[in-house]
């Protein structure tokens, strides 16, 4: 039983089988028509689900090399950028930018909350000189399990009219964003997480904003150059050699979430979520996220009193075949978390929460094993 698992993590996330055939397809020729094909099919694809008119671009590379190329292609060095984090992975948008160069001043948030629009907007109503050239976000940060209003934070952020840029890495697919609507500028996002393709590509939408401030910044860069990479699908090509299989998986995927709807699909996402609170809260378990900005792609369960993370993560994957996420930075020996994006249904939630309640049992928590799969049905049938 050991080679079977239910994967249970906010990424990289399981995979159709659909999908991993497409990336069995035989090699083709990436500067040849097959590969256009496709690249163009998959471009106007993911239009369509970041919800914009603007321009978007195929990386071979992890989310983070999206991030990077937002950072370079959007800012010269000694700029000065306003990092809004509520955890791990809004810190590391902000050391990109630190690292290349730009002045970084920190807007942090409790662990567990999500931003307040008011106080980014009395920060920027502080800035009189636009001295502030960019601010990051992102819209669902993966080690808490909480959503940003990127509603509210995008008409501030314009209103002042720095460049918005955004991590949206593990909730686009898995919640709504509109781009375009939202007056987000630069908006990137992942291939390993709810758009159920294997890890290798990020995808990166810039507006004429962006478009413009890319044309003025100076931080030196090659292998993520979006002019670059503008000039290359003009022609149905990427400057670089591109991760042809998963290009192919990304086409499949779209298909899938074409015919499944994004609505329903986000939808599915925030009903699964909501089972998963409540069979854990069930299970006399404390959620890290205030339930008014919980994520709709991973939930943060605080430890119970007495058990280890990693006695309870080992024992769940290596006895129930349940693979589940630890907490990251000062949070790693108090959470743990469980994904539900993708390729994830409601069977993979109540076996999930079936199992946990086994586990807790064994490693001596005073709890009904069964409670968890009750509350999660329930959730599900109202």
């Amino acid at each position: 039983m050991d080679e079977k698992q239910l994967l249970m993590i906010p990424g990289p996330t399981a995979v159709p089988q659909s999908i991993l055939l497409a990336g069995a397809r035989p090699m083709v020729n990436h500067r040849g028509p097959e590969f256009k094909a496709a690249l163009d099919e998959c471009t106007r694809g993911l239009k369509r689900v970041f919800q914009t008119s603007h321009e978007m671009y195929i990386l071979t590379a992890s989310g983070t090399g999206g991030l990077e190329a937002a950072i370079v292609n959007m800012l010269s060095p000694g700029d000065l950028v306003l990092s809004v984090s509520i955890g791990v992975f809004g810190d590391r948008f902000a050391d990109i930018a630190e690292t290349y160069g730009a002045r970084v001043e920190k807007m942090d948030f409790e662990m567990g909350q999500a931003a307040d629009p008011e106080q980014l907007r009395t920060r920027l109503s502080q800035d009189s000189g636009k001295e502030i050239k960019a601010v990051l976000i992102t819209q669902n940060e993966t080690s808490t399990g909480v959503t940003n209003d990127l509603a509210a934070v995008g008409a501030i952020v314009r209103e002042h009219g720095a460049l918005l840029l955004v991590d949206g890495i593990s909730s686009l697919v898995a919640m709504d964003c509109q781009m375009d609507a939202w007056q987000i500028d630069v908006l990137v996002a992942g291939s390993q997480k709810a758009f159920m393709i294997p890890p290798g590509l990020c995808f990166v939408a810039i507006n004429d904003r962006a478009e413009a401030a890319m044309k003025q910044a100076k931080i030196p860069r090659f292998y993520f150059d979006l002019g670059k990479a503008k000039s290359y699908l003009e022609q149905g090509q990427t400057p670089w050699t591109p991760a042809v299989p998963q290009v192919f998986q990304l086409q499949a995927a779209l298909k899938l979430l074409e015919k499944e709807g994004m609505t329903d699909c986000f939808g599915r996402h925030a009903r699964l979520a909501r089972a998963t609170r409540e069979g854990v809260k069930a299970l006399g378990l404390k959620l890290l996220a205030d339930e008014a900005h919980a994520s709709n792609a991973v939930t943060a369960v605080r430890r119970p009193t007495g058990v280890a993370v990693a006695d309870l993560r080992k024992l769940m994957r290596e006895k129930y075949g349940v693979v589940l996420a630890g907490g990251q930075g000062t949070l790693k020996d108090e959470i743990f978390r469980i994904g539900h994006l993708g390729y994830v249904g409601e069977a993979d939630v109540i076996a999930t929460l079936g199992l946990l309640g086994l586990g807790l049992k064994e490693l001596g928590v005073d709890v009904d094993p069964a409670a968890g799969v009750g509350a999660a049905v329930s959730s599900l049938g109202g």
